[in-house]
């Protein structure tokens, strides 16, 4: 804190040094802050106050209540102009017309003409009612007067006094007095307490109804979190919705709108309504506002889902309960009941739950299937509870490739009969070697005699993108990975997806973050099952599940990240989907690994035993250019028709399956093609001498240095 200085110094005016008295002033160092306005102040003190939670809540307290009782007041007079005249009917049928429902709109004009005709009957009967209440006033005025003197005489003959003859009717006079006395007192009071007894009772509508906007409701009534759904509720968040076609549609509907409306049914942790939308307004519109249109609800995105049943112009809203999405499911079948047996021709896999709740099981009869989803979504987990389901059918024989090799699949050890697990080069040549394998045998049962039946193979791949990627290359320069013709893993998948259903041959494949690169359209297409977890685009979910499926509302890119894990959508005829709906939500079963070798441990005990291979043996190493040279020797030409045969000689396992287009394609890739000589096809050892020389020299440190 600054000090201050002190000065002495005499009065300058007048300057009589004798008669002016020592001054003693304090001066600041600094200059004092101004002093605030008086109107500066009470502006902020108005602001304060204004801005005050209780004032904002006194505010909202008096405008609600207001309003309740305002409103309550037009509900009143809608629902008694409602009663007297046909209003009612006529937006029933403007909201048929609006749907296009012509039975619909007869049968309210039907009613609407018997109403108006009872309408005009009444009012025929109130021109005559006058006179007939005066005849009716007159007759019970003299039948009671002549029952009362009746009984007065009655009562004179028993007491013998003459004057009792009109005791009733003065006793009768005398009560009339004491109501008309009572109503005096009584009707000042009324008439001053009525309106407000009225004014209370408007305001009850209108509470009951919640007749005042939502900034004015109590915070307990604005966050409605988990609103139960009703039809006014639907009806307002399609309104809402910021489709004008739709609004106005609404608007001309009055209160009539419910009636785009089905049934609003319970199914499973939600309810699920069918919304016939009014001529003009497209499916897809209401489609692409699936987020708006689940806040209007008061739900999360992920809790409204929206399909397209079979009727026309129709998306069928399935709303779950709150929070109900974030519970997890029971445990799998599987786990629980350690007597489960499979059945691969007409058993289904327990794979999960619908979002009805209802238990989905998948069959897995002659269908080739493909999982995919993002990292860390559970999709190895939905995969391997598909295979230990089938593993418990003894018939059933596995090929299994995990490219991934973190022991995922280790408890098929001894189950399977090929179980190859790492995600390097050489485990994809393995594997690719091992589908290569699978393909050898279809094409032995196709060869079998008709009418054989073949235990079901099922050639399952892990991680199979990395197979897609892989860039290694065998000796003819053939690629493992890729999507071209020579590619040997995408040629033997494509191989068991055209032919080999027909002899249980199946291709499971599960794979990340599907592209066109390390997910070829090819192979996707052939994939009988087809199902996703969360995705990040809507692009991807067409690779993952097709054009069909996401256009009748699959929408994988929609689940969340590591919420939904291991909830699926599924489009496949192995599940029982909706009628009319491509796809399915499942939210699978989670068996984890301890679980998962319980379950194999008893699927070995179905069986005699399995020796399971951990790599594919392969024949002895050969060079086909090296082998065709040997066999030309020092001729300078050699026709290819000889040059087969010398190589059959050679080696009967390597080149006894060979054809011309082996041959051919041996020498194009090297440089050495046969060429026609005198009309016959002919290989020459100088070109094959020379394709192995340029080789030889680019594989030197030489050449590469």
């Amino acid at each position: 804190m600054s000090e201050n200085v002190v000065h002495l110094h005499k009065p300058t005016d007048p300057p009589t040094p004798d008669t002016a008295p020592t001054v003693l002033t304090v001066v600041p160092d600094a200059q004092p802050a101004r002093p605030v306005p008086l109107w500066v102040r009470s502006g902020r003190a108005v602001k304060t106050a204004a801005t005050h939670e209780s004032t904002r809540a006194t505010v909202r307290a008096v405008a609600r209540h207001s309003l309740y009782t305002l409103n309550g007041g037009r509900i009143v007079a809608r629902r008694a102009w409602d009663g007297r005249t046909g209003s009612r009917y006529e937006r029933m049928i403007r909201a048929a017309e609006v749907v296009g429902n012509l039975e619909a709109a007869e049968e309210w004009e039907e009613r609407l003409q018997r109403f108006r005709a009872a309408r005009h009957h009444r009012r025929m009967d109130l021109l005559h009612s006058p006179v007939e209440a005066a005849k009716g006033v007159a007759v019970g005025a003299g039948m009671s007067i002549g029952v009362l003197v009746a009984l007065g005489v009655v009562m004179a003959i028993n007491t013998g006094q003459v004057g009792d003859v009109i005791t009733p009717l003065t006793a009768t006079i005398d009560f009339i007095a004491l109501l008309i006395r009572i109503v005096q007192v009584v009707w000042g009071p009324a008439l001053a307490i009525g309106p407000f007894l009225a004014l209370l009772a408007l305001w009850s509508v209108g509470r009951k109804q919640q007749a005042a906007p939502n900034w004015a409701l109590p915070a307990n009534v604005r966050s409605d979190e988990g609103e139960p759904i009703t039809p006014s509720i639907v009806v307002k968040a399609l309104r809402d919705l910021g489709v004008p076609a739709l609004r106005n549609a609404i608007k001309e509907m009055g209160d009539a709108g419910a009636s785009m409306l089905g049934p609003i049914t319970i199914a499973g942790c939600g309810v699920e309504v069918d919304v016939t939308l009014p001529s003009g307004v497209s499916t897809n519109e209401v489609q692409g506002k699936r987020r708006k249109l689940a806040e209007n609800l008061t739900r999360h995105e992920h809790e409204v889902f929206i399909t397209i049943p079979q009727a026309a112009r129709t998306v069928r809203l399935w709303v779950a309960d709150s929070g109900a999405l974030d519970e997890p499911i029971g445990p799998s079948p599987l786990v629980t009941d350690d007597t489960m047996t499979a059945d691969y021709a007409k058993g289904r896999a327990p794979w999960g739950q619908d979002l009805r709740g209802d238990a989905a099981a998948l069959s897995l009869y002659q269908r080739h299937l493909l999982i995919t989803g993002l990292s860390n979504q559970g999709k190895t987990v939905a995969l391997r509870s598909l295979a230990l389901w089938l593993a418990l059918d003894k018939s059933v024989q596995f090929l299994m490739g995990d490219l991934k090799g973190v022991g995922d699949w280790a408890m098929f050890d001894g189950l399977a009969s090929t179980l190859i697990q790492g995600p390097t080069d050489e485990h994809v040549i393995q594997v690719t070697e091992m589908v290569e394998g699978a393909v050898d045998e279809m094409n032995r049962r196709i060869q079998a005699p008709p009418g054989t039946v073949f235990p079901p193979l099922i050639v399952l791949v892990d991680e199979a993108q990395v197979a897609f990627m892989c860039p290694a290359k065998d000796a003819e320069k053939r690629p493992y990975g890729g999507s071209k013709a020579n590619s040997r893993y995408f040629m033997a998948v494509r191989k068991i997806h055209n032919q080999g259903r027909a002899v249980n041959v199946l291709m499971w494949q599960g794979t990340q973050d599907p592209t066109n690169e390390n997910l070829p359209k090819l192979v996707r297409e052939g994939a009988h099952t087809r199902a996703s977890l969360a995705l990040g685009t809507e692009s991807q979910a067409r690779m993952a599940l097709g054009d069909k499926a996401v256009d009748g509302g699959a929408a994988p890119n929609l689940l969340r990240p590591g919420l939904d894990r291991g909830t699926l959508v599924v489009a496949s005829d192995g599940i029982t989907i909706p009628a009319g709906q491509s796809s399915i939500t499942v939210r699978t079963h989670y068996i984890d690994d301890d679980a998962a070798e319980v379950i194999t441990d008893r699927a070995k005990a179905l069986r005699d035993g399995v020796t399971t291979l951990h790599a594919i043996e392969r024949e002895e190493e050969h060079d086909p250019l090296a082998d065709i040279a040997a066999v030309i020797g020092d001729a300078p030409r050699v026709r290819t028709k000889d040059v087969l045969a010398r190589l059959a000689t050679l080696n009967a396992d390597a080149y006894g399956g060979w054809s011309f287009i082996d041959l051919k394609r041996v020498l194009d890739d090297a440089g050495a093609e046969p060429y026609k000589s005198d009309g016959v096809m002919v290989v020459a050892h100088d070109r094959v001498a020379r394709a192995l020389a340029n080789r030889d020299n680019e594989g030197s440190p030489s050449a590469a240095g």
